[in-house]
């Protein structure tokens, strides 16, 4: 009787293992093995996605302030953008949650945008340019969940935080190359040009996306699941937004891009001011060494929020604000202007690469990874919007130093919030599944 307990225990448990051992057709996520071709095409995807986007960002306000916009119109433009980006942020995530065919809802996303660019171009009135920037707005909501599902499902949770680092590399480099392209033709040819240009880099990105094997996106994990080869428990979007860390760093995203959104079109437009078509080579000089900044510092930032965790660098991130607005209000000098947008990269870099790691860890083993993205961009969309006319209309009855201390004061209020409040969220995840 005793021989068979003992021969009894161990066939119980071996039992158990096997009852919570992953399916076999479903890969686990130590044993991910994307292929090559597979991983060079995220990386140009990311790369690529870069020039298409780039022309309708800063270059935006310096394009619309040729054409006699004042400032108020050209917050408005900005704005208009920003409110249809919000409106689609949550079903964007939501949908690309559900939707198996990443690849193909990028590439229906790249179109439009190439799309709202040539309605930019050819017709630069009033209506025209409302309705691309709604087209915009709307289908750009659609990158970031889609890159960072393709990521996530492709290399796993363990290859996660360099995956996204190395996106953000990509992406920066490819920013880099936009805007000494955008600026040249601004400057050679015509501030028109730039919006033909981001047309006609919708046809390649669009290619990239071939070198992506579909069969190499592992759908559950895309979206959130613990690990590839177990289902997530799909959350309710109302009960993870109860849960304290979430909400504190939803408020602190919102307040960091508030205060951050207007910061380069409100530059942009104050060194259009008395420099003719000159002024969108120095904002090309803005943004490649922003890019630049970013270029180096994002692999970096992934690998060390691994190891540091990912409070320490937000906090970097978002000291790094306020001292930057600041900075804006004591010269005029066009060289120190564009130096100081190193601080900006600096923050870019930091920030585009932990707040989606940030939101990786809070949605661990929900399935709702990439609604609660979409949903935290539109929060955070708001903010951006309201600072694009907010600060705008502050400039226009006040003038510039004002609206940049304006930013400043609200960007010190976030790393206040962020340093007494936040969590770290490294790890304390998997201390719970």
């Amino acid at each position: 009787m005793q021989f068979e307990r003992l021969e009894a225990a161990p066939t119980a448990r071996c039992a158990q293992n096997m009852k919570r051992a992953p399916e076999p057709d479903a890969p686990t996520e130590t044993e991910m093995r994307p292929s090559r071709g597979t991983l060079r095409g995220l990386d140009w995807l990311n790369f690529l996605l870069a020039d298409v986007q780039s022309g309708v960002g800063p270059f935006l306000a310096i394009y619309l302030a040729g054409y006699r916009w004042n400032e108020e119109s050209v917050g408005l433009a900005l704005t208009v953008g920003g409110i249809a980006g919000i409106l689609t942020q949550t079903p964007a995530g939501a949908l690309v949650d559900f939707l198996r065919s990443k690849r193909a809802l990028v590439g229906v996303a790249v179109a439009a945008l190439a799309a709202g660019a040539l309605l930019i171009a050819l017709f630069p009135r009033f209506w025209p340019v409302m309705g691309a920037q709604v087209l915009l707005g709307g289908t750009s909501s659609v990158f970031l969940p889609a890159i960072c599902a393709m990521s996530l499902g492709i290399v796993g949770r363990a290859a996660f935080d360099v995956r996204q680092g190395r996106n953000q590399t990509f992406n920066s480099a490819g920013n880099v190359v936009a805007a000494v392209s955008m600026g040249l033709l601004g400057y050679f040819v015509s501030n028109r040009s730039i919006f033909f240009f981001v047309a006609a880099f919708a046809a390649p990105t669009i290619l990239v996306l071939l070198m992506i094997r579909p069969a190499e996106i592992d759908y559950e994990l895309a979206r959130g699941a613990r690990d590839g080869g177990k289902r997530a428990r799909v959350e309710s979007v109302w009960v993870l937004f109860r849960d304290r860390p979430l909400v504190l760093f939803l408020v602190c995203a919102v307040m960091f891009h508030f205060a951050n959104a207007a910061m380069l079109p409100l530059l942009g437009e104050m060194l259009a001011k008395g420099r003719g078509r000159s002024s969108m080579f120095f904002m090309s000089a803005c943004v490649i060494t922003t890019q630049l900044v970013v270029t180096l510092l994002a692999s970096w930032s992934g690998r060390k929020a691994g190891i540091w965790g990912r409070k320490p660098l937000l906090l970097i991130a978002f000291g790094i604000l306020p001292l930057r607005a600041v900075l804006y209000t004591l010269t005029a000098d066009t060289a120190l202007l564009v130096a100081i947008q190193v601080m900006d990269g600096i923050a870019a870099a930091i920030f585009g690469v932990v707040s989606v790691l940030v939101i990786a860890d809070l949605t661990r083993g929900t399935g709702r990874f990439n609604l609660t993205l979409g949903a935290i961009n539109t929060a955070v969309g708001i903010g951006a919007a309201l600072s694009q006319v907010i600060a705008g209309t502050i400039v226009h009855h006040v003038g510039f130093r004002a609206g940049f201390l304006f930013l400043g004061g609200v960007a010190l209020a976030a790393f206040a919030i962020l340093y007494f409040f936040m969590p770290e969220t490294h790890n304390t995840r998997l201390e719970n599944v």
